[in-house]
């Protein structure tokens, strides 16, 4: 790999703690990676772009990791999630979530150590400009290209640890064009999309309303598992949300505002579809359990009402699904279900 691009895997070994990495392929301008601990793996694609730019594809079927990554140098990153949730410690004891839609500028100056994965996978793209080669690398390309990338990150930065613009349509329809390139136009493509991508982020004015993402304190984040926890264990039992509030001893809206933040959704919402989802594994593998029997198992002391929440989220009976589903349980060679 030339020297001038930047080596993920040596870059990785460093990155991540207790984290096993492997370079899956290489070549001048890219690299692949996969990173695995005991909670799951991930894969890494990278691309050098530009000089002194670099795009990473992150497809991630794990709980949680270890980062050590201290930003070295001036930079400006870009941060979409396209699926799944993640959660980022930005400063000692404050966490900050990022959900599909979600693209989140900043400087990797407030990075911590510890990554989780609220939904157990996490898919998106990171751009990276190295400020000092990033300008000199684009016009290297593209002569007299307006945008200048101090100026950008000026523009978003200044005075913010991070700026999350939320399904922003004009962004997400020049980000949704990177996850699908056929590999013989792959990287002048990228580099037509990311200057695309940088002309729309200077030409977009930020709403004077415009906030930084909430974050939420370490005690908030453990009371808020907690309960994910306690409700995930115990799914025959429904939990009002006065119990838990008084349970944990957690202000009910504040309780609310952290749950929807890590979990992406409502508690009544996201436990009703997660029920339902692991009804849906049960009827696949535990064949010799009834529908009764899972129902009860999962909270509802009416099969009719089973059948009705589980076609309204899966689309179809739970008998029918079960019948349809022989030979499609999908698992890795770890034994874990993927999403």
């Amino acid at each position: 790999m030339s020297k001038s691009v930047m080596n993920i895997e040596a870059l990785s070994q460093n990155l991540f703690h207790d984290t096993k990495v492997y370079t899956l392929a290489e070549d001048e301008t890219s690299q692949i990676i996969q990173v695995q601990n005991d909670t799951g793996d991930g894969l890494m694609s990278s691309y050098m772009v530009f000089p002194g730019v670099y795009l990473m594809f992150n497809d991630f079927h794990m709980e949680q990791c270890e980062s050590q990554f201290q930003a070295e140098v001036d930079m400006l990153c870009i941060d979409h999630c396209r699926e799944g949730r993640i959660e980022q410690e930005i400063k000692n004891g404050a966490y900050i979530y990022l959900g599909a839609g979600d693209l989140c500028v900043d400087r990797r100056m407030n990075s911590g150590r510890h990554v989780e994965f609220p939904l157990g996978h996490y898919h998106g793209v990171s751009i990276s400009f190295v400020l000092k080669d990033a300008n000199e690398g684009i016009n290297s390309y593209i002569k007299d290209f307006p945008v200048d990338i101090a100026r950008l990150k000026k523009k978003y930065c200044d005075g913010r640890i991070n700026l999350v613009l939320q399904n922003e349509q004009g962004l997400e329809g020049i980000l949704a064009d990177l996850y699908a390139v056929p590999a013989q136009i792959r990287l002048p493509y990228f580099r037509v999309k990311i200057q695309e991508l940088l002309l729309y982020l200077d030409a977009l004015e930020i709403p004077a309303t415009q906030m930084e993402r909430p974050y939420f304190f370490k005690t908030q984040v453990e009371k808020t598992k907690a309960i994910h926890t306690l409700m995930t264990n115990n799914m025959e039992q429904h939990f009002t949300l006065q119990e838990l509030s008084e349970r944990f001893d957690f202000p009910m809206t504040a309780m609310k505002n952290c749950f929807k933040n890590i979990y992406g959704d409502s508690i009544f919402s996201y436990m009703r579809v997660y029920r339902i989802n692991q009804a849906a594994v049960l009827l696949r593998r535990n064949r010799e359990k009834s529908v009764l029997e899972i129902a009860a198992q999962m909270g509802y002391d009416s099969p009719g009402k089973f059948s009705t929440a589980f076609k309204k989220i899966m689309g179809v009976s739970p008998l029918t699904y079960r019948k349809s589903s022989v030979g499609l349980d999908k698992k890795h060679p770890d034994g874990k279900e993927r999403n």
